[in-house]
């Protein structure tokens, strides 16, 4: 008699279209080439929810799915499990019932750790199942950010500690673990800095003023103030990250730049640090490089259908220029480098030109310009010529020498990559003919331009289905048509997204391929308002359109999107 094969996971995820065949293959690959679970592959591609794999997997294992930002725990049953052993382990005590222990782990395979958790804590174990982003957030919310103790202990610590700043760590310029033995002033810069990584900081602001220093991270765009620390300890913050970072402690009229590399739990980061001398003080800012960042594909980056089918389709190009557009902050790198991920397979040679070099990427070769050293993008690409690469990335047009080594470049059989800082894609034609670059030769090197924004994705967990008023929609440009089958969501805030109703965000795109009346436009040198009206009556999306279909999907808000874009753009 046959036995029934128990369905698995995967195939249920397949079945129940939460997941391509493609999709699911895909995530296969990251997780055997970055050693990641197949359940965190998923989640780290988009292609589905923590919550959404989790009650498959409960469902396969036969356990229970629990949601804990709707879960209450006890402290009795916190205390049960040490801090240590949560952490490390990724688990969390959830009920106590009759001398058993209810967990919350997020591997119904990873026996050892169930049998590791019995013999600790002497108890009987009750698995159930939680995703595992789910789970270290509870950790954080339950046992507190770092080792049971406050910021505030550690502020009155380094207040009434005389630090000897000799006595850091040898190896300047990388942060391991932090022990309690460490100094307090060890301690209170890597909570600072541990904490922005929880909350998924993109940067972390230390500004001085007369009476306080204010501490600040920047999270999905938006500033958020955390904490202000007295105006005395600001000397030994500054001193602490200088010796870190590799900078001179004793300068303080003139700016320095420096980079930390530092673990915190499982993630690798890279951090830039700039210290500005200011009216009361030095600020510093740290930018976070997470390396996670550079791992997604085009795919996750929030392109509709059309422009990714388009885009991919760019980007196998021989040769021209491809350019990306939009303000610091706008997503750029991440795009580019999405795009060469894409590109990056032995039979290619690929060579950057970056100030500085943001995330370094295996398999290609990228050169950091220094221009103290005469070591500038239009002497970097002289001499990439000559190493015989299929695909070039500059990291900025910002010159007339730069412009044209590019096109050069391009027009002798390469790939070239690069961004402008303009407002759109069409803009970015009379940018370059401004620079002094003839306009023949915008025409027949740029093959096209694409802009883009950054626009906060609402929150999976508390979103909720909401109609905007008439005067909204009509002032937004949403027509009756529009309206037919869509859904507005909005975030009503939660835990998981600290209360702002928002988590994450995606790109909004304009993307303009050069057609033959748009490049007889450029040789022409048409107005940019021409050019715009033409490339809109081919097809180009644009960034308020392209935003508008992401809202009217229940992606992002109008509210988000009207911040970055604004319909009258369609009009000039």
């Amino acid at each position: 008699m046959a036995v029934k094969r128990r369905a698995d996971y995967t195939d249920l995820l397949v079945q129940r279209g939460i997941v391509s065949a493609d999709q699911l293959e895909e995530a296969r690959e990251l997780a055997a080439q970055s050693g990641m679970k197949l359940p965190d592959a998923l989640v780290r591609l988009g292609y589905a929810s923590g919550e959404e794999v989790m009650k498959v997997l409960a469902e396969q294992h036969g356990l229970q799915y629990i949601d804990l930002s709707r879960t209450s725990i006890p402290p009795h049953v916190i205390e049960q499990v040490p801090e240590s052993v949560a952490r490390e382990n990724v688990v969390i005590p959830v009920a106590e019932e009759d001398g058993q222990l209810k967990v919350a782990v997020s591997d119904p395979d990873d026996f050892a750790t169930f049998d590791k958790l019995r013999f600790i804590l002497n108890k009987r174990i009750e698995i159930c199942l939680a995703p595992r982003e789910a789970i270290q957030e509870a950790i954080n919310r339950y046992y507190g950010q770092t080792s049971g103790e406050s910021r505030d202990t550690m502020i009155t610590e380094v207040t009434d500690t005389a630090i000897d700043f000799t006595q850091v760590d040898t190896d300047v310029g990388t942060v391991q673990d932090v022990d309690e033995s460490s100094a307090p002033v060890v301690r209170l810069v890597h909570l600072i800095i541990s904490e922005a990584v929880q909350l998924r900081a993109s940067d972390i602001h230390i500004e001085p003023f007369e009476d306080r220093v204010r501490i600040r991270y920047r999270i999905d765009g938006y500033l958020v103030e955390r904490d202000n620390a007295p105006r005395r300890l600001l000397g030994a913050i500054l001193s602490r990250i200088k010796i870190l970072a590799k900078m001179d402690i004793a300068e303080r009229r003139r700016p320095q730049d420096g980079r930390i590399k530092m673990n915190i739990g499982e993630k690798q980061l890279d951090l830039r640090v700039s210290i500005l001398p200011s009216t009361w003080g030095q600020a510093v800012v740290m930018r976070i490089l997470d390396k996670d960042n550079i791992k997604i594909g085009l795919r996750q980056l929030g392109f509709s259908e059309e422009d990714y089918v388009k885009f991919k389709q760019l980007i196998k190009r021989p040769n021209g220029i491809i350019l990306v557009t939009g303000p610091t902050g706008s997503g750029k790198t991440t795009t580019l480098y999405a795009a060469l991920n894409e590109l990056n397979t032995p039979d290619r040679k690929i060579i950057t030109a970056e100030d500085p070099v943001e995330y370094y990427l295996p398999g290609i070769n990228q050169v950091e310009i220094k221009h103290e050293i005469g070591l500038d993008f239009a002497r970097v690409i002289r001499a990439m010529l000559r190493q015989a690469p299929n695909v070039i990335l500059v990291g900025e047009m910002r010159d007339l020498e730069t412009a044209q080594m590019g096109i050069q470049a391009s027009l002798t059989g390469h790939l070239v990559f690069s961004t402008l800082h303009t407002n759109d894609a069409p803009s970015s034609i009379t940018r370059l003919i401004d620079m002094g670059v003839p306009a023949y030769l915008v025409a027949s090197s740029v093959v096209a331009i694409m802009a883009q924004r950054l626009v906060r994705v609402v929150c999976e967990q508390c979103k909720q289905p909401y109609q905007p008023s008439d005067a909204v929609l009509e002032m937004a440009g949403v027509t009756p048509e529009m309206m037919a089958g869509a859904t507005f969501y909005r975030g009503k805030g939660c835990s998981r997204c600290n209360g702002t109703g928002y988590r994450g965000r995606m790109g909004i795109f304009e993307l303009m391929i050069m057609s033959p009346k748009i490049r007889e436009l450029t040789f022409k040198n048409a107005p940019v308002a021409e050019i715009r009206r033409v490339a809109i009556q081919e097809g180009m999306k644009t960034l308020y359109m392209d935003g508008l279909q992401k809202v009217l999907k229940g992606k992002t808000t109008l509210e988000e999107l009207l911040s970055v874009a604004r319909p009258e753009e369609e009009l000039r």
